[in-house]
């Protein structure tokens, strides 16, 4: 049994600095922090980020579980206005949004934790 109000699928990002990634995912996919679990260091053991219905779930490394990059892919309302609000965060563009051979006008950034975002929204 899983908890109520989370997939059954959630990504689970180990990063190098977990902090900086949820104040990203906040600022950029408004995202609601739902909790963290510091060490005594203050480095987060385990956290979990609320973007619309997906549960990010992250940590930072630890020796034995080095960060890694990752790359996920988000359905927004607006793909324009969210790649701006990340590129306004510190992300870098990995791709403008474009549209491409399919219904969705996607885009890409490269933001905190090593981790590249597509963005999408469905036009077509």
């Amino acid at each position: 049994m899983k908890p109520q109000g989370y997939n059954s699928v959630s990504p689970y990002l180990i990063v190098d600095d977990a902090a900086a990634l949820i104040d990203f995912l906040v600022t950029v996919f408004d995202g609601e922090d739902l909790r963290r679990y510091p060490d005594d260091s203050g480095r987060l053991r385990h956290a979990e980020v609320r973007v619309d219905d997906s549960i990010v779930m992250l940590a930072d490394e630890v020796e034995g579980w080095p960060a890694s990059p990752a790359q996920i892919h988000v359905y927004v309302p607006d793909v324009d206005e969210t790649y701006r609000r990340a590129l306004a965060a510190g992300a870098t563009s990995v791709q403008d949004p474009v549209q491409k051979e399919d219904e969705d006008r996607r885009g890409g950034v490269k933001g905190p934790g090593n981790v590249t975002w597509w963005i999408a929204t469905r036009v077509g």
